[in-house]
């Protein structure tokens, strides 16, 4: 009937739904929300694409690319997380440059190059969340391994 982007009601249900699903996530959520969102609009950047609309198309890829940059970059705490935390953000300036240069060419190799990363990416956090789950469970013994913590160290997200 009406396109879903066009209707004011739903669209301030789900900024609602979003701010409530943000206030109630944990850092580690937080992040997972960000891969969601940031795989989001690529598949949006990917059906604009395929439409030719070249409007649509760059703002769903700066959407991916503010994602990357002011979510998922900006949560990295450098100091703590280390060589993962580093090449995590060296990984994350590849995908914009990826992003940039998808846009700048109508590439839909490069949108799937960081698309495929991300899902990646993104099922690792996920695993990482589940063992996070585990790890925070009541100890089957008195001497819980800390090594299955996560190596990540993230800032405030």
């Amino acid at each position: 009937m009406f396109p879903a982007y066009s209707n004011p009601a739903l669209k301030a249900y789900r900024t609602v739904g979003v701010e409530t699903t943000t206030a109630a996530a944990d850092p580690h959520q937080l992040v997972l929300l960000l891969f969601n969102g940031a795989r989001a609009a690529l598949a949006a950047a990917k059906g604009h694409m395929e439409r030719r609309e070249t409007e649509a198309r760059g703002k769903a890829i700066s959407q991916a690319m503010s994602i990357l940059d002011g979510g998922l970059k900006a949560s990295l705490d450098l100091k703590v997380g280390g060589e993962l935390a580093k090449n995590l953000y060296d990984l994350y300036v590849y995908m914009e440059h990826r992003l940039l240069y998808a846009n700048k060419n109508n590439d839909r190799a490069a949108l799937d190059e960081v698309a495929k990363l991300l899902e990646q990416l993104g099922g690792a956090w996920e695993a990482i969340g589940a063992k996070r789950t585990d790890v925070n469970a009541p100890p089957k013994s008195a001497a819980a391994p800390q090594a299955q913590r996560a190596a990540i160290s993230y800032g405030s997200v």
